[in-house]
């Protein structure tokens, strides 16, 4: 079984997921609340640049592959 980590990375539910129990950890480690937030709006902020950064190289893949046997 292969893993689809392109599909998986791009994914909304794991970045909340991930920022939620990092934040948690901090909480639960002595920080406040508001390192907390900090802490998930990071995570969440470069959830967002990754996932845009995979979604355009797939894009320019794919265009790539359709436009590889155009010579006109």
């Amino acid at each position: 079984m292969k893993i689809d980590w392109k599909r998986k990375l791009t994914s909304r539910k794991l970045w909340v997921a991930v920022a939620g129990f990092v934040a948690g950890l901090a909480v639960i480690f002595g920080g406040t609340s508001g390192t907390a937030e900090t802490i998930s709006g990071t995570i969440l902020s470069g959830a967002a640049v990754i996932g845009y950064l995979l979604g355009e190289g797939l894009t320019d893949c794919a265009n790539a592959d359709t436009n590889k046997g155009d010579d006109a």
